[in-house]
């Protein structure tokens, strides 16, 4: 079953870099008491992840903290140091949460696991984006095809805010 509109976000720990190196990350420690724009790409510095979906979130932080939003946080299905380094090299890292999801455990959670096998990348989670109060999704959008950005993009959840 996929997560919908008034579904409480399943819990989960994603792995996330700190100072001291990779740390664990609730989901309560991210999501409880917060409102919340979550969005998931395939794989970090992959083409349409790296150039098309994360910049659009990056360009609108300001704009979402103004309309309440306490975090933006992006997952995938890497690890922690791939992440970070993505973080790094996106001009992401302090701005947006970097979240390791390497065993595809919360994708398979939410029921947004894709086999990416057949390109050579296992286990994937599809891109999606969602608006997250206290644990609850209040806003989703899910993209039919891994190359496209457009139900899930940074001015739809903006749009829905």
């Amino acid at each position: 079953m996929t997560i919908a509109i008034g579904d409480k976000l399943p819990t989960g720990t994603f792995r996330v870099m700190t100072s001291d190196g990779p740390a664990p990350k609730t989901t309560d420690e991210i999501f409880s008491g917060k409102k919340v724009v979550l969005f998931a790409v395939p794989g970090a510095f992959t083409p349409t992840c790296h150039r098309n979906h994360l910049p659009g979130f990056l360009s609108h932080l300001d704009q979402m903290a103004e309309k309440g939003v306490d975090a933006v946080a992006v997952t995938a299905v890497n690890d922690v140091f791939v992440m970070d380094a993505w973080a790094k090299s996106s001009g992401g890292d302090g701005k947006i949460m970097f979240l390791s999801d390497g065993n595809a455990d919360f994708a398979r959670a939410l029921g947004l696991e894709m086999d990416a096998s057949g390109g050579g990348l296992g286990v994937r989670s599809r891109r999606y984006a969602m608006i997250v109060d206290d644990g609850v999704v209040s806003w989703f959008a899910v993209e039919e095809a891994p190359g496209k950005v457009d139900q899930a993009s940074a001015d739809s959840v903006f749009a829905a805010l």
